[in-house]
This record gives structure tokens, C-alpha cells and sequence, in this order.
């Protein structure tokens, strides 16, 4: 019992810099010589942890970002912005090898000092509370059409599951909280492993039903509320676009920037991965990514190839608008749901430890201290979901200043300030780009909104 204890809390801890030598081989939680544990989280169920973290709701508008910069232009971005979110991964996991850190918060304590890790923690847990607002917002805007579509197609009641904000507070106390009291985010491997088969039967769809849809699109179409909407497409709009530049182009970097964002869990997957090692680690993230660009390119291609200029910006939607009637179509709305759902408890990890660093430091492991904190977050993310009619905004906000710090900007400044490598090397060299690349994105995406706020008032 004491080991699994000590095990949960080295969570809020450090390592004592120098016991061990910065070898990618080394294990992260150790005790002097001996392992302060023998088992931890598998390399399959760590995976899936990552890419839990890493896909979400973002899968939904990459064909609108496809649309707005051209196929070519999509990848050599979607290129660009993983490679530089693994690299920005190798560069925290060598520093936590490096200096026997296994806090995102720590390092950033380390570099900067007190002001640092604060700036760190509000970053983290205003990102991740944002992220679970806007994913229970969608619950709550989505869930009951899509119940209401399965069950009773024909109805035009007033059914109890109608009610978008009862649903949200039932699934929210019912599956959300149990899995988000979870002391250990090990645990939540095989809900992550459930939601990552979600998101791949969505793009196995989107693939399938590109075949279904005509281009040029059908006119006068009925959509799910019953509702006509007429399509203006033409046969000079089937032929893809490589390239495409326009003002809506602005969106695409931080709406893949968002998509790749997993930073704040990577540390905690660390910390209790079996045999923690930086290879082993690295070789998690590396497979991880990379599935997860995958998935994300297929069925953001296909989405395109579907839809071309009149593609959504939440691909769903337009086969409400086409095939609103259609079994995979609903089914896939459903689990693309339960995802998001099975994403809240993933997300509320990292907040969580964070909000405890902040306010208790690096004190023992306390069930009272867990149940309160987890319940304060979740109260005030649920509130937000059910009380704020418009959370886009806000999460363009959010996903503009903390996400591009967080992936890019945060882990250049804490590897210039803490690695003893010369200024010079490549690794030097890269984390100053990841920081002028991170504040040129982030000052051009929160312009972009700005700018459309203004326009639109």
C-alpha cells in the first residue's frame, strides 16, 4: 500500500537532480538504485492515453481547414505542426531526464522560478478547462438530437433525453466524475483505447460515404430538423484545390496546433509508464502522433473530397444537411460523442494536478485534497457548458494563447534556460524556433479573431 502511495505521489514531486545521470535508458521514478515501483501503465495502454489526449473535437474542422488552404497546402502544414509537437516533446522529456523533473509545472518553476511555474500551472489549467467546456458544451448541443435520431426518428414531443442540459448533468455525474476521481490516469487506458476506435470508425466512415454523395452537390436538400437548405454547387467546385489562400487560411495552424496539443499530459503518462525511460517514452509519443496524423489527414481529405468549398466547418453537419436519415451517419455521431465524453476525464487529470501543485505544493497524496479539487473543476466547467449559450469564442481565445504556449513556446524558453548545451547546437537551435514560431501563431490566430469579432459587430 506504502509503494503505491509513494508511487501516486512522486506525481507532485522531483527527483533529486544528480542521483541520476541524464541517460535516455534511465529510468524517471526511481529511488536511489532501486525502482520505487515494479509495474506500471503498458506501452499499449500509454499509447492510447496520448492519442486520447491528442484527438478530440479538432477532428471535426481539419476538411474545413483543408478547404481554406488546398490539399498540398493542408499537408505540408499538418507536416510542419506534428513534427514540431514531437520535437517539442523530445525537448521536455530530455529535460526531465536531464534535470529529474516530472512536472510540466516544475520545469517551468526550474526556469523561471516561482513566476514560471505559476504562469505554467494557470496556462495548463485554463487550457484544459477550456478544452472540457467546450467538449461538454457539444454533449449538451449534440447529444440529444443524436439520442433523439436513434431512438425515435418520427418524434416531434418533448422527450425528457430532448433536454440538452438534464443529459449534460446525468452524463456528467454518471460518467464523467467516476472516471475523472481516477487517482492514477493509467486507469483510463482502456476508456482511451474505446475512444481512439471511435474516432478511426469516423474516419472509416467519412471515407465510405464519399462515394454516397454526388458532386455537384443536390439541391433543395432536407435536413435533420426538417428544415430545407439549398446548394449552390457546381461542377467547376468537384475539381480539389492545392493551394488556397484566403482570410479563413488564419484558422488552420491553431485548429492543428489545437489538434496536436498533448503536452500537459505527457509528463503524468511518464510517471507511470512501465520501465520509464526517454526512448520508451519518445517511442510512445512518436507512434502516437503519427497514428493520430493519419487518421487525421484520411478523414480530413475524404471530408474535402466530399464536400470541396461547401464543406463545414464541423463536418458532421453537412451530412446532417445530406444523408440525414442515414445508420453509419448517426452511429458515428453518436461515437464521435462518446469520445469527446470519454476525453473530459483525460483532460480534467492534468488541471487537477496542476491546480494541487499550485495550492498545496509538493505535499503526500491526499483523498480528501483529490475528491475537493476534482469536484471544484468539474462543478465550474460543468456551469460554463450549461450556462454559456456561445463557448467558441472563448475556446479560440484559450486555444490561441495557452495552446500555442504550451505546445511550442513554453517547452523552447524552459530548454534554453535549462539545458547546458551550447547555444549553438541543433537542439539550442530548434527550441528558439519553436519559440519565434509559437508567438508569430499565436499573435497572427488572436488577431484573426479580433479582427472577425469586429467585423461581425
Amino acid at each position: 500500500m506504502s509503494s503505491n502511495r509513494n508511487a501516486t505521489a512522486d506525481l507532485y514531486s522531483e527527483r533529486v537532480a544528480g542521483d541520476i545521470e541524464g541517460n535516455e535508458n534511465t529510468p524517471l521514478l526511481t529511488n536511489g538504485s532501486v525502482p520505487t515501483r515494479t509495474h506500471g501503465a503498458s506501452f499499449a495502454s500509454s499509447v492510447f492515453n496520448l492519442m486520447n489526449a491528442i484527438m478530440g473535437s479538432g477532428i471535426l474542422g481539419l476538411a474545413y481547414a483543408m478547404a481554406n488552404t488546398g490539399i498540398l497546402g493542408f499537408c505540408i502544414l499538418l507536416v510542419l505542426v506534428s513534427s514540431l509537437a514531437t520535437y517539442s516533446i523530445h525537448l521536455l522529456l530530455k529535460l526531465c531526464d536531464q534535470t529529474g523533473i516530472n512536472s510540466y509545472e516544475d520545469l517551468g518553476g526550474r526556469a523561471l522560478q516561482k513566476p514560471g511555474k505559476l504562469l505554467v500551472g494557470i496556462s495548463i489549467i485554463i487550457q484544459n478547462m477550456g478544452a472540457m467546456s467546450s467538449y461538454l458544451f457539444i454533449l449538451k448541443s449534440e447529444l440529444p438530437a443524436a439520442i433523439d435520431s436513434l431512438l425515435n426518428p418520427q418524434s416531434i414531443g418533448h422527450a425528457w433525453y430532448e433536454d440538452g442540459r438534464l443529459l449534460l448533468v446525468l452524463v456528467t455525474l454518471c460518467v464523467v466524475l467516476p472516471l475523472s476521481m481516477l487517482p492514477r490516469i493509467g486507469f483510463l487506458g482502456y476508456t482511451s483505447s474505446i475512444a481512439f476506435f471511435f474516432m478511426l470508425y469516423f474516419a472509416i466512415v467519412v471515407v465510405v460515404k464519399k462515394w454516397s454523395i454526388p458532386c455537384p452537390l443536390p439541391h433543395n436538400v432536407t435536413t435533420l430538423s426538417g428544415a430545407f437548405q439549398i446548394s449552390n454547387s457546381s461542377d467547376s467546385e468537384c475539381t480539389p484545390k492545392l493551394f488556397v489562400i484566403s482570410s479563413k487560411s488564419g484558422y488552420t495552424i491553431p485548429t492543428m496546433a489545437f489538434s496536436f496539443l498533448c503536452h500537459t499530459a505527457i509528463l503524468p503518462i511518464y510517471c507511470e509508464l512501465d520501465r520509464p525511460t526517454k526512448s520508451r517514452m519518445q517511442n510512445i509519443t512518436n507512434v502516437s502522433i503519427s497514428l493520430s496524423f493519419l487518421v487525421y489527414l484520411i478523414s480530413a481529405l475524404f471530408g474535402y473530397l466530399t464536400f470541396y468549398a461547401h464543406v463545414d466547418s464541423e463536418l458532421l453537419l453537412d451530412y446532417d444537411v445530406y444523408m440525414p436519415r442515414d445508420i453509419m451517419v448517426m452511429v458515428v455521431r453518436l461515437a464521435i460523442l462518446l469520445s469527446v465524453l470519454l476525453t473530459v476525464p483525460l483532460i480534467h487529470f492534468p488541471a487537477r494536478k496542476a491546480a494541487i501543485l499550485l495550492l498545496f505544493g509538493g505535499r503526500p497524496f491526499s483523498w480528501l485534497i483529490h475528491i475537493f479539487a476534482t469536484l471544484i473543476i468539474l462543478g465550474v466547467v460543468l456551469t460554463l457548458a450549461i450556462f454559456v449559450p456561445d463557448i467558441r469564442n472563448v475556446f479560440g481565445v484559450v486555444g490561441s494563447t495557452t495552446s500555442t504556449c504550451l505546445l511550442f513556446v513554453f517547452p523552447g524558453i524552459f530548454y534554453l534556460k535549462l539545458s547546458t548545451e551550447p547555444l549553438r547546437s541543433f537542439d539550442s537551435i530548434g527550441a528558439i524556433f519553436l519559440v519565434v514560431f509559437g508567438f508569430i501563431v499565436g499573435i497572427i490566430s488572436f488577431s484573426i479573431i479580433v479582427i472577425t469579432w469586429a467585423q461581425n459587430s
